[in-house]
């Protein structure tokens, strides 16, 4: 009687997404998830305000100019969790328990290796990347510090990451969230301690993130190792399979080189921010780390769309997919519309938190006001691209993201930008290329579902 009630237990944390309403199932799916993000943005932002209150705004413009450069070499292995997700999605939706089996210990061998790798490029490359972003003299030697600390966690990033897309594709984002909060909880207790008690400045904030980095990962692996279902982890059984890396890198590479490209816009973007001096930054840094609340709302339903069509693809209930489609972009775009305008209409309150600094608060309102909202039109991108790779079109979906969201912006820097130096045009950008990428995913998911109709 008991193992039956454990087993039970545990199967209610999967999500059958294949039959039944989806719309209570996608909020199943994205409410706890919305938390997950919500308190990781907390636990960061925790980070930052102690940063810039106990340290200073050196400091604070320090941790910031790191974000754009780690996120540029991060992307590309974090998309292999796409894969990971689409294809378990997928092959649970089909029943094929041992095929999922083999994408799992594939992932997380490959989770390990590639965070190796990682750890070494983020401590020979974190010098000479943020001196070509032009990053200030009088923040260079920080961000150089905290940026190495930070990389020495890059394997427990990675590994949470892909056992956390396991257990999104068979609709599990309850224990990620309890995950989460544990780890962000030590985070926070040994951040206030490193840099209040033993003022270690940025060193003790990444050292903090590093060890709550590693909880996760390990928090993660007990999840999978403790199942009973085709998804368990046998850490005896770890090896790649070379057909399952071959399919996973065929949809996440893409998606991690999409990524990885945003990410050089973003560096772009960052150096012209950089070029208007470290108060600019200091106040560029908090707006974008509450507008990190916002998009974490929206990419909820990104993933619940990336999800739920993954699933009814390999189930072949292809006609639910306009419905996921439909009500995901629906959610999307209310969440967008409310937080992001209520986030900005709140924008002077809400930065005061993370510095007293007037003319940083100025600066933090000004990128607000424009990126906060038409946030929407970020949203709306994201669900769409998620359709496509869930529907297994992931090179289609990085080539039109390339193009449409980063060429267009790299484009914009050096042109509108060029001819019009001012933040408020730098930022505009953002919203521009939104637009030009959600039409362009929506027309070509137009195309495929009509040329799908044809051949049935």
């Amino acid at each position: 009687m008991e193992v039956r009630e454990q087993r039970s237990k545990k199967k209610s944390y999967e999500i059958d997404m294949c039959s039944g309403a989806l719309l209570p199932k996608i909020l199943m799916f994205s409410v706890p998830l919305l938390l997950s993000g919500i308190l990781q943005l907390l636990f960061n932002a925790a980070d930052i305000v102690v940063v810039g209150r106990y340290t200073g705004s050196e400091a604070l413009a320090a941790v910031g100019s790191t974000s754009a450069l780690i996120n540029l070499l991060v992307n590309l292995f974090i998309g292999l969790s796409v894969g990971v997700n689409v294809m378990v999605a997928k092959y649970y939706g089909a029943r094929r328990d041992q095929d999922i089996t083999e994408t799992v210990h594939t992932a997380v061998l490959t989770a390990i290796a590639a965070g190796a790798i990682l750890t070494v490029l983020g401590l020979l490359l974190a010098q000479p990347l943020l001196k070509l972003m032009g990053t200030p003299e009088d923040v260079i030697g920080l961000s150089v510090l905290y940026m190495r600390i930070y990389f020495l966690g890059m394997i427990g990033t990675l590994v949470y990451n892909f056992g956390g897309a396991v257990l999104r594709a068979i609709g599990d984002t309850r224990r990620p969230l309890f995950i989460l909060f544990a780890a962000g909880v030590v985070n926070v207790i040994f951040n206030l301690i490193f840099v209040i008690i033993f003022h270690m400045g940025v060193a003790g904030t990444a050292v903090a993130t590093a060890i709550s980095q590693f909880l996760s990962a390990a928090l993660v692996l007990n999840c999978l190792i403790k199942s009973d279902s085709s998804y368990r982890l046998n850490l005896k059984q770890l090896r790649i399979v070379a057909r399952k890396l071959k399919e996973m890198a065929a949809i996440g590479v893409p998606a991690g080189m999409q990524g990885a490209v945003f990410s050089v816009s973003n560096v772009l973007i960052q150096s012209s921010v950089n070029s208007f001096g470290s108060t600019v930054m200091a106040g560029n840094t908090a707006a974008a780390n509450i507008e990190g609340f916002v998009y974490i709302a929206m990419n909820t339903f990104h993933q619940a769309a990336l999800s739920f069509t993954s699933q009814n693809y390999g189930a072949r209930e292809y006609r639910r997919i306009n419905r996921v489609i439909l009500i995901c972009l629906g959610l999307v775009l209310a969440t967008g519309v409310v937080i992001g305008n209520g986030v900005y209409l709140a924008g002077d309150l809400l930065l005061q938190i993370y510095s007293s600094d007037p003319e940083v608060i100025s600066y933090g309102l000004l990128r607000m006001s424009v990126i906060c909202t038409m946030y929407f039109l970020c949203g709306l991108m994201d669900v769409m691209s998620g359709v496509l790779r869930g529907l297994g079109h992931s090179v289609i979906a990085m080539v039109i993201s390339m193009v449409g969201a980063c060429g267009l912006r790299v484009l914009w820097v050096f042109t509108v930008f060029a001819m019009f130096r001012s933040l408020d045009v730098l930022f505009l950008s953002y919203p521009v290329t939104w637009s030009v990428t959600f039409a362009a995913n929506l027309l070509f998911f137009l195309a495929v579902r009509r040329r799908q109709l044809r051949e049935n």
